[in-house]
Order: C-alpha cells, then structure tokens, then sequence
C-alpha cells in the first residue's frame, strides 16, 4: 500500500523511492448533479493504493442523489458553489497538507497516486496537472484531445501553465495564492497555475499517467464549437486576463438540466 501520508522527506536509491514520513492527501471533488458520474470516481479512488486520505465533496445544491452517494462512501460533505467556491471550500475543512482537486465526471485508472506522487516528488513540483483520455474512447475523441489539448500542455508547460480536470498542489502553495479566484467566470484552474508560477511554484504536467474524463462536455455542446470557446479563451486570458465576464455564457453541469428541473 501506498503511504501518501507525510511524503515529505524523500530519497532516493536508483529507481525506488523510500518514503520518510507520511503526509496526508484530501480529494477534493465539487459537485452538482453528479449521481450518473460520481459512484465511477469514487470507486476508482478506493481501488487505489492510499492509506492516509480523505474525499471531500463540496456540493452545490445537488437535487438527486450525488449528497447520499458521497455519505455512502464516507466522504465529508461541504457546501459548494461554481467549481472555484467548491473547491476553496473543500479546501479550507481539508486536513491534508497536499491537495488534489478533481472533477465529478472523471474516473482514475489503476496506480494513478503511485505513479504521480512519485513522479510529483521525483520532480520536485509543487503543482501538477495531468494529460486527458477521454470516456468512452473514440478513435476521433482521442485524436483531437490528445492533439490539441494533452501535446499542447505538455509543450508550454515552462511558459504557459495550463492546470484543469485535475490538479495536485501542495497546501501551502495553494494558500500563498489564497486559492482560486472566484471572480473568474472560465478557466480559474488555469490561472491557478500561471499565479503559481509567478509566485515561484515549479509546476509542470505529470507524464506517468492521465485521467479519464468524460466526452459529455464536448459531445452535447459540439466538439468545434466547445474547442472555439477553449480557444478564445485562452487569447483572452494571454492578451486581456482572466475572463472575469459571462461572455463565454458558463453553466456548471448544465448537462442534466432537463432531468433534474
């Protein structure tokens, strides 16, 4: 078993690494609406290698059963809102000193925390993110999410940081920058590391394995019109700022709206 707990003092002997102290990881999920997607996450995280954690669910008003799915897996439970509210919240009851924010519609393949807590330590990051494969895998979906998003982060990671879906930051770090800015209305996961970055945080993006992220996003707003607005997003953020107006019309997991209104 893994012992994430206090991972702080590290060495090294050829390959292996051997794990000092202990340090205690918090899972940070925000959620709304999340019953369909949820239970695949949480079991992926019971499935892993960790001793000393804890999940945290920030939720946001959900009306189905996301809350009672949560307290089935023993999860704490904490008020929610937009995803950067979610997650500061999430943060601020959290007992772990590294944190690792996640989306609801995700799932962890097997070893994900071995494999990138130690490339996280090996590196000697203090933020990291992670490539993308999206559920169910399609010969298209994977080509233009590999293509356009993985290659590119991997590329500007030095220069242009790019943090979403999931995100690995030690605590102190994520408290110098007082979290996330909950003015920013798209991308506030971005410019979390990008600030990161300006404080002196070494960043970058773990190689030794991905995420699975669903394709609902993509499939129900369209592939070109959701990659357009990612698009013009990013020039704002690099030639204005952060987005801090509703001009790209965001909705958090408008996705079930028919069913849960």
């Amino acid at each position: 078993m893994l012992c994430v707990g206090d991972y702080f003092g590290i060495s090294y002997f050829g390959d292996k690494i051997n794990l000092k102290f202990t340090i205690m990881l918090s899972i940070i999920i925000p959620t709304l609406n999340e019953e369909e997607f949820l239970p695949f996450l949480l079991e992926s995280i019971k499935k892993q290698d960790l001793v000393d954690y804890e999940i945290i669910v920030a939720d946001a008003g959900s009306k189905d059963t996301t809350v009672a799915i949560a307290n089935q897996y023993g999860c704490v439970v904490t008020k929610g809102g937009l995803p950067a509210k979610g997650r500061n919240n999430g943060a601020k009851v959290a007992k772990g000193d590294l944190l690792f924010f996640i989306d609801a519609d995700t799932i962890l393949p097997d070893d994900f925390f071995k494999k990138s807590l130690e490339e996280f330590y090996a590196r000697n990051i203090d933020i990291a993110s992670f490539c993308l494969r999206p559920f169910p895998e399609k010969k298209l979906s994977y080509f233009l999410m590999n293509t356009f998003y993985n290659k590119m982060i991997v590329a500007l990671e030095a220069v242009l940081p790019h943090s979403a879906v999931g995100i690995l930051v030690k605590k102190n770090l994520f408290e110098k920058l007082n979290g996330y800015d909950e003015t920013i209305q798209l991308a506030e996961d971005h410019d979390l590391a990008r600030r990161a970055m300006k404080k002196d945080g070494e960043g970058g993006i773990i190689r030794s394995t991905e995420i699975l992220v669903s394709d609902r996003r993509w499939r129900q707003d369209g592939w070109v019109k959701t990659g357009a607005k990612y698009l013009l997003c990013e020039l704002h953020m690099i030639f204005i700022g952060p987005v801090k107006s509703d001009i790209f019309k965001y909705k958090f997991n408008h996705y079930n709206e028919n069913k849960n209104s």
